[in-house]
């Protein structure tokens, strides 16, 4: 009878372990489609959404033509002469470009030496190889992300305290989101 009961529990928790990141999933893009049909009053649900999108990629196809690019140059220009606008404008867009486009940061996964003595080690990301215009020719920055969070926090370190390391940088990241839990695998 106990060895059934720890198998019902044992059962019980692999369950746990497919469905909660499945209904999650589900969920978030639920309540998105919610929402984003709520600011769009159309008759069919998913509607709003597949407007959105659709009017995002049509956006990203229009800024990767030069005349287009460059009208998007000078709105940029217009935006950084507005002082607190900008902060938030340049941020959010480097924030964005680092994950994705063509100046992606987070694509060199490195391990840091934080304490030599207890051999405490931590994964980031060189997000800034070159420190020589602050007179710091030997330092390098790395984002350290934070285990389930949007969050992170950067260091500038010694070089000789980093350690590249082989795997790629999504499958880095997922490692440290995770907590370690995910492994290095990319799925």
């Amino acid at each position: 009878m106990k060895d059934f009961l720890h198998r019902i529990i044992r059962y019980f928790f692999s369950g746990t372990i497919f469905i909660v990141p499945l209904v999650a999933t589900a969920y978030f893009i639920y309540t998105s489609f919610i929402w984003l049909d709520s600011r769009i009053d159309l008759p069919y649900p998913g509607l709003g959404f597949v407007i959105i999108l659709t009017a995002i990629t049509i956006f990203g196809y229009f800024s990767s033509i030069f005349a287009f690019r460059k009208m998007g140059e000078w709105f940029d220009q217009l935006v950084n002469r507005i002082p607190l606008v900008k902060l938030i404008h340049s941020s959010i867009k480097d924030l964005l470009a680092a994950f994705v486009g063509d100046k992606k940061k987070f694509d060199r996964p490195v391990l840091v030496t934080i304490n030599k003595e207890n051999q405490l080690y931590r994964i980031g990301f060189i997000t800034q190889p070159d420190l020589s215009e602050l007179g710091l020719k030997d330092m390098v920055v790395v984002y350290f992300p934070q285990s389930y969070a949007v969050a992170g926090d950067h260091y500038v370190v010694p070089k000789e305290s980093i350690k590249p390391l082989n795997v790629p940088g999504p499958a880095a990241m997922k490692f440290i989101v995770s907590g370690g839990v995910s492994g290095f695998t990319e799925e």
